[in-house]
C-alpha cells in the first residue's frame, strides 16, 4: 500500500470514535484491517455488494459519472466507503449518543454537515 494511503488509514483511525477501518482490494480480499476477521470479512462482503448496486444506480442515472463515496449512518453507526482504483477504504464510526437535554444532534461525527432534508426536526 502507497505511502500516501497509509497516511490516510492513520489520520482516519485517529478520528474520535472510529471503530474500524478497512481497505478492501478489486477481488474484495480485505488488504488490510483494524477488526478482527469475522467482522473484516462481513463488512468487505456486505459493502462491496452495496457499493456495486450503489455506482449502478449512479452511472444508470449519468452513465459519464462514477460513484467515488458513499455514506451509511444507522442508529449507532456511520460507515464511510471511499472508492478508488476499484479499492474500497472504508471508516466505522460510533456515533456520539445525542444529548436529549439539547435535542438531537443533526450534524455528522466526521464534520460533514447533513442537507437540510436529511437533519431531524
Amino acid at each position: 500500500m502507497g505511502e500516501e494511503v497509509e497516511a490516510q488509514m492513520k489520520r482516519i483511525e485517529a478520528t474520535k470514535g472510529v471503530i474500524g477501518t478497512l481497505v478492501v482490494d478489486p477481488d474484495g480480499v480485505p488488504i488490510r484491517s483494524t477488526l478482527d476477521q469475522s467482522m473484516t470479512l462481513q463488512y468487505a462482503g456486505q459493502l462491496r455488494q452495496l457499493v456495486a448496486l450503489a455506482r449502478s444506480a449512479v452511472r444508470d442515472i449519468d452513465p459519464q459519472n462514477d460513484l467515488s463515496a458513499l455514506r451509511v449512518r444507522s442508529k449507532t453507526n456511520e460507515i464511510i466507503v471511499v472508492t478508488e482504483n476499484n479499492y474500497l477504504v472504508i471508516g466505522i464510526q460510533k456515533l456520539p449518543e445525542p444529548d436529549v437535554s439539547m435535542g438531537m444532534g443533526t450534524g455528522s461525527p466526521l464534520g460533514l454537515e447533513y442537507p437540510g432534508w436529511l437533519q431531524k426536526e
